[in-house]
């Protein structure tokens, strides 16, 4: 069987399902999940589907000509269509913090996480033993303020060459290039120590201990040439209290960024979000 995810947004309008599902059904195709929202405000309508068809009818470049025509065009959807036995290839860039970068590749190992890792970028050398362990590629590409145009060029010659989908910032501490976000636009993710948009900066801990706040939090989201601006895509927060010292709160928060990153790599890895207006569609 050809199986296919279908991701779709246009303005709201009557009858996107019925005659998205009944031309489906025309060519022989089986839905097998559906997923729908609409954004009253934005008057959007967005879709998730799973569909199959028999290998011996249709191929997906066929499908995707046929939908175009008597789906897209009428209804001026925005839409992909992506094979589900198709892995996307995923480029991890890494610094010194390893937590996240353990706990990605531990699930990667454990076949929790639909992708591949061709590679692992870093500005510095430090962890190159762990990709080794992995055995994943990993390249070390300096990048200061310096290098930078060297480094970007090298990091563009690496993705290209390993055909890279997507980009994860596994605690990668440079700022990544507004050409770079532009050729990769929603498709590089970040995890931030903090629960954005409170205490943004480089010592979020630091500052919500002097608050003496009652939880803490962690997020993930899409990279835009605003700072920590981006489409969120994860979330998620721990309570803490006036006994917890700033050594527990870097390590709870810590905890929370290695699951609050894998939930969004997951997501994005399974085709289940759709980016507009800044704001991110997250399909169950």
């Amino acid at each position: 069987m050809q199986k296919i995810t279908i991701l779709i947004h246009c303005e709201d309008q009557k009858g996107i399902i019925a005659s998205v599902t009944n031309y489906i059904a025309s060519i022989d195709g089986n839905i097998t999940y559906l997923d729908q929202h609409v954004d009253a405000d934005e008057n959007v309508f967005f879709m998730r589907l799973e569909c199959e068809f028999s290998k011996t009818t249709w191929n997906l470049d066929a499908i995707k000509s046929h939908f175009q025509t008597n789906l897209a065009t009428p209804f001026k959807m925005t839409w992909n269509m992506f094979p589900q036995d198709e892995k996307p290839k995923m480029a991890l860039f890494i610094s010194k913090y390893d937590h996240c970068l353990y706990d990605i590749l531990g699930r990667f190992s454990a076949g929790e996480l639909p992708l591949e890792i061709p590679l692992i970028i870093s500005n510095h050398e430090d962890l190159k033993p762990v990709a080794e362990r992995f055995n994943i590629p990993f390249f070390h590409v300096p990048f200061t303020k310096d290098t930078k145009e060297a480094g970007e060029k090298a990091q563009f010659e690496l993705l290209k060459k390993f055909d890279i989908d997507f980009i994860v910032l596994a605690r990668y501490m440079q700022i990544i290039t507004p050409k770079m976000i532009q050729l990769y636009q929603n498709r590089i993710i970040n995890i931030h120590h903090s629960f954005l948009p409170a205490f943004p900066g480089a010592k979020p801990y630091h500052s919500a201990f002097k608050r003496g706040v009652k939880i803490i939090g962690a997020t993930s989201h899409y990279v835009t040439e605003e700072l920590d601006e981006g489409p969120i895509i994860e979330q998620d927060i721990t309570r803490v209290s006036h006994s917890h010292s700033i050594e527990d709160f870097i390590m709870k928060g810590r905890d929370l960024e290695r699951m609050v990153l894998a939930r969004a790599i997951k997501l994005h890895a399974e085709r289940k979000t759709i980016v507009y207006n800044n704001k991110t569609v997250v399909f169950s």
